[in-house]
């Protein structure tokens, strides 16, 4: 497959989304040598008109100014390049799936983190992956759905650090945050349940929900193992303030959730051989018994190899004024964008964190050409 836009020497990309990975995203389309930045587009009235080094924090003009115009943007592809679909998909995945298969079709490639079904995209319902496929052959395209967790945290990461041990017992992916700063209030809120009553059920953990988000990054572990997963179970621990605490979202009161820690377990021979962990907090001070980031800060991502030898990997991502929250966003926007050349030559289809390989990155600063 290849790009066939006679308007760029490079691929030229959209980016759908201005949000925290948006923003992350419009950085590494710009900076990197075989990518352009052809257009932005936004919901907001408000942002429209807008230059996308504005809305990046680029601190330069780029020339691109974002648009509303859906239709406009992706005409500025020439039929070719690449969407970054950053918009959001958590309360959407079927509007969401419709804007990639018009894309698709169109002859662009989309990278997204979007829809959490399409990040094992082999289990995903036929209902949701067969049009996509349909869209893949007739764009001659393809679509890679993937993030940081879920996503690379807990697919290409730990099926590389398995690859330095001779005996595994258990291999397990924790994210550890601490959503005091994190951009997204409803989501922290209402999806993660912070500062809601304990008799509240946060979306995040309702029955089925951890297995359909993250049961696919556990077939992806276990497929690259080797290994077949018996079952998918799920286990939900959540904690009350103490106290009344304020961040940056507003008050959070005491005897609300103020944590929350599930797992989603992936059982072999009987035993949670594959763990997903995440180790969630709107303060530092709540649930400190529970794993924290390895440099007492607010968020780490770890994979933990449970064998012989026992081995660790703890990743910390800052961006935007030292954001961790910012930082992890980055990650997961960097995977996607550095993947789009690769994706430009595959076979058209749809792919996952371990068919697409990880594309050393081109960026280092003094680089000549």
């Amino acid at each position: 497959m290849t790009n066939e836009n006679t308007f760029y020497s490079t691929i030229p990309v959209a980016v759908w989304g201005t949000g925290n990975m948006g923003r992350a995203s419009i950085r590494a389309v710009t900076a990197h040598p075989g990518l352009t930045l052809a257009a932005v587009i936004v919901s907001d009235e408000a942002k429209e008109g807008r230059d996308a080094g504005e809305l990046a924090d680029l601190g330069r003009s780029t020339g691109v100014l974002a648009t509303r115009d859906v239709d406009a943007a992706l005409a500025t592809l020439g039929g070719g390049g690449a969407v970054a679909y950053m918009a959001s998909g958590e309360l959407r995945p079927e509007e969401a799936c419709a804007d990639f298969a018009r894309v698709l079709a169109a002859g662009a490639v989309v990278v997204t983190p979007s829809v959490y079904a399409l990040y094992d995209h082999r289990s995903a319902p036929v209902e949701l992956r067969e049009p996509l496929e349909k869209a893949c052959a007739e764009g001659a395209s393809a679509l890679f759905v993937s993030g940081i967790d879920p996503g690379w945290g807990n697919d290409l990461l730990p099926a590389l650090v398995s690859g330095l041990a001779s005996e595994i017992e258990q291999v397990r992916c924790q994210e550890i945050f601490d959503y005091s700063t994190y951009d997204a209030e409803d989501s922290v809120r209402y999806i993660v349940g912070m500062g809601q009553p304990m008799d509240y059920e946060p979306m995040m953990v309702a029955p089925g929900i951890p297995s359909m988000v993250w049961g696919g990054q556990v077939r992806l572990i276990a497929r690259a193992l080797g290994v077949e997963v018996d079952e998918i179970r799920e286990a939900v621990e959540r904690r009350a303030l103490d106290a009344t605490v304020t961040t940056a979202l507003g008050d959070f009161k005491a005897g609300t959730q103020g944590a929350l820690r599930f797992e989603v377990q992936g059982i072999v021979g009987g035993e949670p051989r594959i763990v997903i962990e995440h180790v969630t907090r709107i303060t530092g001070a709540c649930a400190q018994d529970w794993p924290m980031p390895s440099d007492g800060g607010d968020g780490a991502h770890r994979v933990i190899i449970e064998g012989r030898p026992r081995i660790e990997i703890n990743v910390e991502a800052t961006d935007e004024g030292g954001n961790r929250a910012a930082g992890g966003n980055a990650t997961a926007a960097n995977r996607l964008v550095n993947a789009i050349p690769w994706l430009r030559e595959a076979t058209p289809g749809l792919y996952d964190g371990l068919d697409v390989p990880l594309v050393p990155s081109t960026y280092l600063s003094g680089r000549e050409g």
